[in-house]
């Protein structure tokens, strides 16, 4: 799918109707479409023709949104079982000592300690959010992609944040 050309066409829908120029819309419907006898009677009389240029090309516009959010999620979900398969095992370790913890932990500033305990809160909260992911019912949602775009989001941006707490946790010099 041209990302570009539903770009174009959610720009063309989003003008006024007063502005729009339904000429344009005619072709971006053939373009769609591929139907030239349809193009070729409401190309002869774009503006009388406008209502119907407009619901088709909103259906068409509908339909590329949602197959380009159902593509950003399925990407995001392929990022979220990437980061869910690398932080179990560390959840596991945790929970078994002091996994990942400095030899000078205790004589650490109290700010970089923190870091520690709060990657451990949230990585708790991503074992969470992975579970209640799991358990939604695709089947029964009437969006799927919506119900778990929230849950990926959240599993991704706590991911960068332990990442960046790590970073500076593990780089830190007295």
């Amino acid at each position: 799918m041209n990302h570009n050309f539903t770009e174009k066409l959610r720009a063309w829908m989003n003008t006024p109707a007063a502005d729009r120029d339904y000429a344009q819309g005619a072709i971006m419907l053939l373009q769609l479409s591929g139907n030239k006898i349809m193009y070729s009677r409401i190309a002869a009389n774009p503006a009388k023709n406008a209502d119907f240029i407009e619901y088709q090309l909103q259906k068409y516009l509908d339909f590329r949104i949602r197959k380009l959010t159902h593509d950003q999620v399925e990407s995001m979900q392929k990022e979220v079982d990437k980061i869910v398969d690398e932080n179990v095992s560390l959840s596991v370790k945790a929970k078994q000592g002091n996994k990942g913890r400095r030899e000078d932990h205790d004589s650490l500033p109290e700010e970089i300690r923190n870091l520690y305990a709060d990657n451990l809160q949230l990585l708790y909260k991503m074992r969470d959010l992975h579970l209640k992911l799991r358990s939604l019912s695709l089947e029964s949602a009437t969006c799927p992609d919506s119900e778990r775009y929230p849950f990926l989001k959240e599993i991704i941006s706590i991911d960068k944040k332990m990442r960046s707490n790590w970073k500076k946790y593990d780089s830190y010099e007295a």
